[in-house]
């Protein structure tokens, strides 16, 4: 083992570095370790998959993706976002930390930021939200979580990743107001809130460039307007074109191409690539290595059974209590021990869990809890079970079972029952890495088995596992539903926690689930054609669509029950400061009205009615989750800021505050708001600049040129009395108008008044 002292001058340091060892460090030294350089000391770092845990390869299977070293299995993070709790984000976090220093790994690449754009995306299940705020805040916490023990993150993938198929190479075509609003949103918020040590960059085009060698995504955006001071890293294979990379702002091409390190070379030689870009990046290796080794190489236990119980405090934290239908002696959840005792379980998934995605996050996992082994223990005695239907196997092999059989046993074990517990979900197959998934709703031989199973039984609890959302035109068959996602190594004893109510299910949607795929903002414009994907729907992803074209959707976004009551007492906003300094605090009390304590997740979302650009009806921008007793009130309070109220401005090309009236709402999903306040913003002077091709309107209302032309109208030939020959006066173009033989209003004339009006703008 290394030692662990490495804080060099890295200024100097790369001064006494080769032009060959620079360009070498550039790259790994194998798939998944850097370079080092014995003669000046340098030593070499192990980066490694996550980011729901651990995924160490083996030495002998660098890709062989089930060939790990044992590691805890957290929830993923379509689990873990549900949570909505910081805190709790930071221990994972933290608990992650501390296994990749005990497995020697220096940086841990993850998490997901990229956004839930469409619900068929094949790794939704490894990122957080629809929505940038929650995202953002989420990965924020993860980072700080993990970088706590001294272990980097990789933040990914940077950026407008938003589907597995044609990844490599496919362009999201997308306006610059939605890139920044919704897309890169996300990821602002983790680097500004985490400040991760490292940023991956995504393999696709962003409006025809590659993410690896686009140098306004990876320099201008993220370095010289978010302030980043790390490295950025290819995903394995992006760097295509390792010197333009590099002029980019790719700092380390992943996996290894030493093969490639002749052509860097011949670009620095050349002039093609700058040695002092190259310089830069090797420094930025290097200071990876310097933030990171003491903690991969300074030894640490881990305790095994306290990771199993945070992971296991995790998944019940994410289960979100989708439907829990009154009957005559009130809802059927959580389930007494009577209830327990005399229920059934039904579904594979209950004994062979369901319990994370595939692909490179595939972790080998310390231990697993079946569902079915919990709930028996829980109940004391051994509940009787039937598989109910079959799952297929690996590469979506039939499995040989008889469908029509299974379903058969299990209609007969719920007949007479108390309450059936029937776990259905997505088959591993569906949901995974280098692909999307094939449909919305679940596999017909489940849909058939719920049918068959209500038919004979009105009890039925379903339980879901599955990665990202699925349609539910069944929900009306089911008097409960559970939706557990993905629940890592843990879940099934957090199921059997959340279904006896040993502990509540603290879960809310962070992804809308709608009635049909059809419904789906890029339903349309998902995956694309001819390598392009167009981001037709603009700002309006998740809710936001659904909201702003009231849409009836199966269950909203921030949607989720637990097993007490809450009230919402006045909303109140206080508004100080004005244009982009200006700050608003808003205050709620929120009681625990029921009979048992629990947690809320308190949602504050922002509108702006009247705009002179299109914004969605309302949007997430603060949220916190308070735990209460029965009785016990708490006063929750946010303080919202002046990018909270911006826009992303078309013209001016920066964040923007307009004046006027904004609807401060607070409630407990983007569908139930519980009350809210009106408040008056001064905006920011947002006088834009004038050319020669603003319309004459545009002149007539400016401040400066408006005074300057309206004596030109007197003696227009045009009547602009005319209501519908003023509009079209006002719509055309000033210098259109300057030809029309208005006397002294010419070309020459109009230039003068656009550099007078412009005199004043700031640059």
């Amino acid at each position: 083992m290394s030692t662990p002292d490495f804080s060099p001058d890295l200024d100097q340091l790369v001064s006494e570095l080769t032009l060959e060892e620079k360009v070498a460090l550039t790259t790994g030294a194998s798939a998944w370790t850097s370079l080092a350089v014995e003669r000046l000391g340098i030593p070499s770092i192990t980066v490694t998959d996550g980011p729901h845990g651990v995924r160490l390869a083996q030495p002998s299977a660098e890709f062989n993706l089930a060939a790990a070293e044992p590691a805890t299995c957290f929830p993923t993070a379509a689990a873990l976002g549900s949570a909505w709790d910081l805190d709790l984000m930071e221990r994972v976090g933290s608990a992650l930390g501390v296994e990749s220093r005990a497995l020697g790994v220096a940086v841990l690449l993850g998490p997901g930021a990229n956004i839930k754009r469409h619900a068929l995306c094949g790794r939704n299940f490894e990122y957080f939200s629809e929505d940038p705020a929650l995202s953002g805040d989420l990965a924020a916490a993860f980072i700080r979580g993990v970088q706590s023990q001294g272990v980097g993150t990789s933040l990914k993938h940077y950026a407008a990743n938003n589907q597995e198929t044609d990844r490599m190479r496919v362009s999201a075509q997308i306006d610059e107001l939605t890139l920044r609003e919704i897309y890169l949103a996300s990821f602002e918020r983790a680097v500004k809130g985490g400040q991760p040590y490292t940023i991956m960059c995504s393999y696709n085009r962003i409006n025809g460039t590659y993410a690896a060698e686009d140098r306004w995504l990876l320099t201008e955006v993220l370095r010289d307007e978010w302030g980043y001071d790390g490295l950025v890293v290819s995903d394995w294979g992006a760097a295509r074109n390792r010197a333009k990379s590099l002029a980019a702002g790719l700092d380390w091409a992943m996996p290894n191409a030493p093969s490639t390190n002749p052509d860097v070379l011949e670009a620095v030689r050349s002039g093609a690539l700058s040695e002092a870009d190259l310089d830069t990046s090797a420094r930025r290796v290097l200071q990876m290595v310097a933030r990171t080794h003491a903690a991969a190489t300074t030894p640490v236990e881990v305790d095994e059974d306290a990771h199993h119980a945070l992971a296991r405090e995790a998944a019940a934290a994410g289960t979100v209590l989708l439907k829990n239908d009154d009957a005559d002696g009130g809802p059927l959840l959580p389930l007494s021990a009577d209830a327990l005792a005399g229920a059934v379980v039904v579904g594979e998934f209950a004994r062979s869990p369901r319990y994370q995605g595939a692909g490179s996050s595939l972790v080998n996992a310390t231990r697993l809890d079946a569902a079915l082994d919990a709930l028996r223990e829980a109940a004391g005695t051994e509940l009787p079970f039937a598989a109910g239907f079959s799952v297929p196997g690996p590469g979506g092999k039939e499995t040989g079972a008889d469908d029509e059989a299974l379903a058969a046993e299990a209609v007969e074990l719920a007949r007479g029952a108390g309450t059936v517990l029937l776990f259905l979900g997505l088959p591993a197959v569906d949901e995974s890495e280098s692909y999307d998934r094939p449909r919305l709703g679940l596999p017909d031989n489940q849909v058939a088995l719920l049918e068959a199973v209500a038919a004979v039984n009105p009890n039925v609890v379903v339980v879901l596992s599955n990665g990202s959302a699925v349609s539910m035109p069944w929900a009306h068959r089911a008097r409960a539903i559970v939706e557990v996602w993905l629940g890592g190594q843990a879940g099934g004893s957090a199921i059997a926690d959340v279904l006896t109510g040993a502990v509540e299910p603290g879960g809310r949607l962070t992804e809308t689930i709608p009635l049909r795929l059809e419904d789906t903002p890029a339903f349309g414009n998902f995956p694309g054609e001819a390598h392009e994907v167009r981001y037709a729907e603009g700002l309006l992803v998740g809710y936001r669509w659904y909201d702003a074209r009231a849409m009836a959707v199966a269950f909203p976004f921030g949607h989720g029950l637990g097993y007490t009551t809450f009230s919402y007492g006045e909303v109140t906003a206080h508004v100080r400061g004005s244009g982009a300094d200006v700050e608003i605090d808003v205050t709620v009390t929120v009681t625990n009205t029921g009979t048992r304590a629990g947690s809320e997740v308190v949602q504050v979302y922002v509108a702006d009615p009247v705009a002179t650009v299109q914004r969605p009806e309302r949007e997430l921008k603060a949220f916190a989750k308070v735990r209460l007793e029965p009785g016990a009130s708490h006063e929750v309070s946010f303080t919202l800021t002046g990018r909270d109220l911006a826009y992303w401005h078309p013209v001016l090309h920066r964040w923007a505050v307009e004046g006027g009236v904004f609807e401060i709402a607070v409630g407990t999903s983007s569908r139930d708001l519980r009350g809210s306040a009106v408040v008056e913003v001064e905006g920011e002077n947002l006088l834009l600049p004038l050319s020669m091709e603003s319309s004459f309107g545009e002149f007539y209302h400016h401040p400066v040129a408006g005074p300057l032309v309206k004596p030109f109208l007197e003696h227009s030939p045009i009547p602009i009395d005319d209501p519908q020959l003023s509009f079209f006066f006002m719509e055309s173009q000033a210098q259109t108008l300057a030809t029309f033989g208005i006397p002294g209003f010419d070309r020459d004339t109009l230039a003068q008044l656009v550099e007078t009006a412009n005199a004043g703008l700031p640059t």
